[in-house]
């Protein structure tokens, strides 16, 4: 059974490097991407003040995280929550540099070292929907995933939208593994199924969808600045 967990923090400003802390982290569970309810939740005294512009992002007052827990004192349950499953992270790159920087702190290795592996939801959106808006709330938009309780950022809040919008990215993908498990064998080994029986139709695209489709690519190859590769190969590069 496959665990995921949807992470997202809320920090004091945006430069892990230059001192910025964590004041909120929350996660929350997937198992065979349903939410289980196992919820993880803290907010941190970061130790410092958030930056005027942090405030206005996330709205938690310095005075209300003075006696929250500092990050060392929650580490060694977070990494217990999170050993061995898949993360999944809108722009990765920021949370696991904050979350890095504090088990660095500790003397503590990377959190890589402590999960399967770690998804990329920014990353996957900007396949999908290259030269668009991916911010969380843009995705939620795209597709109808109800944010109208998000007035401001909160960790738990962004990692249970999160988890709405992962399902959505990767609907297909669950589809195609239902389709498995219907045709699998007793033992979950997929049985393999002779097609040469059946007579499969080809369905053409119609000039409305012929548009679509070059309406499509020419948005492509704008975001791409000219660089795709069927532009090249029209040019003769």
């Amino acid at each position: 059974m496959t665990r995921q967990i949807v992470l997202d923090t809320e920090t004091t400003g945006l430069s892990a490097e230059n001192g910025d802390r964590i004041i909120e982290i929350g996660c929350v569970e997937l198992l065979s991407r349903k939410l289980t309810g196992n919820n993880l939740h803290f907010y941190l005294n970061p130790e410092r003040d958030s930056h005027e512009d942090a405030l206005k992002v996330h709205g938690i007052s310095n005075e209300f995280l003075r006696d929250k827990p500092k990050f060392a004192d929650v580490a060694d349950e977070i990494l217990r929550y999170v050993e061995g499953a898949e993360l999944i992270i809108h722009n990765a790159a920021f949370d696991l540099g904050f979350l890095d920087k504090e088990l660095e702190r500790l003397g503590r290795p990377p959190l890589r070292h402590f999960v399967a592996e770690v998804t990329d939801t920014l990353g996957m959106a900007k396949q999908l929907y290259p030269g668009k808006r991916n911010s969380l709330d843009a995705l939620c938009e795209r597709l109808g995933v109800d944010n109208s309780g998000r007035t401001l950022h909160g960790a738990l809040l962004d990692a249970e939208l999160l988890a709405d919008v992962y399902i959505s990215l990767t609907r297909g993908q669950e589809a195609l593994l239902i389709d498995l498990g219907e045709v699998g064998a007793a033992d979950g080994a997929a049985q393999r199924i002779d097609l040469s029986a059946f007579e499969l139709p080809v369905l053409t695209a119609n000039a409305q969808e012929l548009a679509g489709h070059d309406d499509v690519l020419a948005q492509i190859d704008k975001a791409s600045g000219g660089k795709t590769v069927w532009r090249r190969v029209e040019i003769g590069l």
